[in-house]
C-alpha cells in the first residue's frame, strides 16, 4: 500500500513550481528570477535572512500580490488562469493568524469555515480542533489564548476546508520552547498522519533541520540552493569542536592517524581543535583522546545547517 502510494505521488506534476518569479517594490527587487519546485507530500523548508524574500514569495503564491514577471504553476495549471478554483485547495498562515479575540476559538473557526464555498459541517470542526490539540479549549474566547493557541487554531482555519497544501509563514515566531515544541510536533503529524504538502518559512534553523525534506535558500531574493535536505546537508562536513586543558601532545599524536586528515587545521586554536566529521564518530574519537592523555573539557557539534546556512548567506561586501 505504501509503495502504491509512492508511485502515485512520483506520477503527479509538482504541487508547486514556479518560473523565475520577480517582484519589485519601487526600487527594491524583493524577488528575482526564482524558481523552485515542492513536491507532493513534502516539508518544504524555505529559508533566507530578514528581507530575503520569503514572505512576498508566498504572498504571491497566495495570490495576495501579484508578480511583476514569471509564473507560478499549482498542479500543473497556471496559478494566473485559474486562481479562484486553484486556491480551494490550499490553506495558509502568512505573518501571523488574524483573529477576532472577543470570540471563542469555536466561532472564529465557525465563521471562517463558512466563507469557505464549501459545506463544511460540525463534525469537521471538532475533527479539526481534535487535530491541533485544541479541543476542550474551543469555548474559550481567543483574548485569553496564548500565543501557542493562536498559532493552532490559525492552522485550524487553514485546515478546515481539507486542503492538500498548507502555507506556513514562521508559524514559530514569538513561541516559548514549549510552544516550538508543540509546533513541530504538529506539522511533523499533519504531513505523516495526513499527507499534507507543507510550505513553511522559518528562521529557526534547528526546527528546518528537523522538520524538513526538502529545502530552499534564498538571498536578497535569489535562489542560492534547494534540493533534498538528505542531499544537501552531508553529515561528515560537520564541525565538531574539542577543547582542552592542554591540546599540544595531543595535536602532534593524531599525526598519522585516521583523524589527522579529519582535522580543521585554520580553526584550531591554543585549547581547541576542530574535526570536519561525523558526529556520530564522536564518541570514537572521544575515547581516543582520552586513551592518549587528553583532558577533555567539551566536546560541541555545529549544527550542519546553521554552519551550510551562513556560509552561503555571509556577504560581507554588500549591505542587506
Amino acid at each position: 500500500m505504501y509503495a502504491n502510494l509512492q508511485l502515485q505521488i512520483a506520477t503527479l506534476e509538482p504541487i508547486i513550481e514556479t518560473r523565475d518569479l520577480a517582484k519589485s517594490f519601487k526600487n527594491f527587487k524583493a524577488v528575482d528570477g526564482l524558481s523552485f519546485t515542492i513536491e507532493h507530500g513534502d516539508i518544504y523548508g524555505f529559508l533566507g535572512q530578514n528581507g530575503a524574500g520569503k514572505s512576498t514569495t508566498m504572498r504571491m503564491l497566495m495570490g495576495l500580490i501579484f508578480p511583476d514577471s514569471g509564473s507560478i504553476f499549482i498542479n500543473g495549471t497556471q496559478f494566473s488562469n485559474s486562481r479562484r478554483d486553484l486556491l480551494k485547495n490550499i490553506g495558509a498562515i502568512i505573518e501571523r493568524p488574524d483573529m477576532y479575540g472577543y470570540l471563542s476559538g469555536w466561532d472564529n473557526l465557525r465563521m471562517f469555515a463558512a466563507l469557505s464555498d464549501k459545506n463544511i459541517k460540525t463534525p469537521r470542526l471538532y475533527e479539526v480542533l481534535e487535530q491541533v490539540g485544541l479541543r476542550g479549549r474551543e469555548k474559550d474566547k481567543v483574548k485569553a489564548y496564548s500565543q501557542g493557541m493562536k498559532q493552532r487554531l490559525g492552522i485550524a482555519i487553514a485546515l478546515v476546508h481539507q486542503p492538500d497544501l498548507l502555507i506556513l509563514d514562521e508559524p514559530t515566531n514569538g513561541l516559548d520552547p514549549q510552544g516550538i515544541a508543540e509546533m513541530r510536533a504538529l506539522i511533523l503529524s499533519l504531513s505523516r498522519d495526513h499527507g499534507k504538502t507543507i510550505l513553511i518559512s522559518s528562521h529557526l534553523l534547528y526546527e528546518i533541520e528537523h522538520m524538513a525534506t526538502s529545502m530552499l535558500i534564498i538571498h536578497k531574493g535569489k535562489k542560492i540552493v534547494s534540493g533534498k535536505v538528505r542531499d544537501l546537508l552531508n553529515p561528515d562536513e560537520n564541525l565538531v569542536k574539542v577543547s582542552f586543558r592542554q591540546n599540544a601532545t595531543i595535536a602532534d599524536k593524531l599525526i598519522g592517524t585516521p583523524w589527522y586528515p579529519l582535522l580543521d587545521n585554520k580553526e584550531n586554536t591554543a585549547n581547541e581543535l576542530v574535526f570536519k566529521m561525523n558526529p556520530a564518530k564522536a564518541p570514537e574519537l572521544n575515547l581516543w583522546l582520552v586513551e592518549n592523555g587528553a583532558e577533555i573539557l567539551e566536546i560541541k557539534s555545529e549544527h550542519s545547517l546553521e554552519a551550510y546556512f551562513l556560509s552561503l548567506t555571509h556577504d560581507t561586501n554588500t549591505q542587506n
